[in-house]
């Protein structure tokens, strides 16, 4: 195919992207609304507002998961990690693909002043799909495939509806292509979905326990005194979530993991320091953080806390503590591997005062 024609064809796509000319049928969100615990599942299908185009099948998301199958609270350390802000995905059976998208390419043949490159293209794809045409790599249909409805699907191009950058999110153009039940998509589409991906999915809906600190003294302590601060292991622990894609001829799916491996302190002032100097306190033993104040330790130097070496006035301090997680994964057939360490912090006041001093 000539070049130049081929990729006007690519763009009729994202013309349908656009304007709806291959909108498939589903809303953005779907299905239960999930606690933000162990469990919980809902339903996400791809989409952009209406002006995407939307694959059939959904991604159910399970366990520690976002309300309402939105982003999680999971900050990536990896400043250059994002989720996929498209893929591709199980569409339609033959028969209905052929109702939908001959009915498109008609609309489009007839459409006022589409005629030059864009009506070559548009004449193209219908005979990609009606009379066996292709070019390398992408293999033409005869009738829509029709013979073969019901051994395969359709994939479609899908877009992440949490991705911020529209044209990212819109960047999966190609025609939709078919797949027969239990094959592989076609190499070239890297972007086909597939528990790497479902695990990056689960990973951006992942929802982590609030992160606050025990302290001693509690939300209001003195100038040079020594404050404590752990996390008891009972307060959080490893977290789950699940992404699954379920459809005839294809179930995949994978589970994300975080663990906690560290908590950072920032006092909220430069008059204070850290304990240890970083403001980095490591996981113990027996996977608490920090120490609990026992009585007797006031003048001890905790290890993980911070003393703050000017009063608050009336104010207060705000004290950030952040833990960060360890984050894997494991898929459908034995497929696994490591994703970047992910954060989550919460802001604690600090009342601080000055230690009165009594004249006799």
């Amino acid at each position: 195919m000539n070049r130049s024609l081929h990729l006007a064809l690519r763009g009729t796509a994202a013309l349908g992207l656009i304007t709806g000319v291959i909108t498939l049928a589903a809303p953005a969100y779907a299905g239960e609304q999930p606690a933000n615990t162990q469990g919980a599942n809902a339903e996400e299908a791809g989409g952009g507002d209406g002006k995407g185009i939307y694959a059939a099948a959904r991604i159910q998301y399970s366990g520690s998961v976002a309300k309402g199958g939105g982003t999680g609270n999971v900050t990536s350390s990896d400043v250059n990690w994002t989720p996929p802000p498209c893929w591709y995905a199980p569409y339609l059976g033959a028969k209905d693909f052929k109702k939908k998208m001959s009915k498109d390419i008609e609309r489009e043949l007839n459409t006022p002043g589409m005629g030059g490159t864009a009506g070559s293209a548009i004449g193209e794809k219908k005979r990609h799909y009606e009379d066996d045409y292709g070019w390398t790599d992408t293999p033409g249909y005869k009738d829509y495939n029709v013979e073969n409805d019901g051994k395969g699907m359709f994939w479609a191009g899908v877009e992440n509806p949490d991705e911020p950058d529209y044209l990212k999110r819109t960047s999966c153009t190609d025609l939709p292509f078919w797949v027969e039940n239990g094959d592989a998509p076609p190499p070239q589409y890297e972007e086909a979905i597939s528990p790497e991906i479902l695990a990056a999915l689960a990973y951006q809906h992942m929802q982590l326990p609030d992160t606050k600190v025990t302290l001693a003294p509690e939300a209001n302590t003195k100038v040079n005194l020594p404050t404590w601060a752990w996390l008891d292991k009972a307060v959080f622990d490893e977290v789950q979530a699940t992404a699954a894609l379920n459809v005839p001829g294809f179930n995949i799916q994978a589970t994300t993991s975080a663990r906690p491996v560290s908590l950072k302190l920032e006092p909220g002032t430069e008059d204070a320091v850290t304990y240890p100097a970083s403001g980095e306190c490591v996981i113990n033993a027996d996977k608490s953080l920090g120490e609990p104040y026992a009585k007797g330790k006031a003048d001890e130097t905790p290890p993980c806390g911070i003393k703050y070496l000017r009063s608050s006035g009336d104010g207060t301090y705000k004290l950030q503590a952040t833990i960060t997680w360890e984050i894997d994964w494991t898929g459908t057939g034995g497929a696994g591997g490591d994703l970047p360490n992910g954060t989550f912090g919460n802001e604690q006041a600090v009342t601080v005062q000055e230690i009165q001093a009594v004249n006799r």
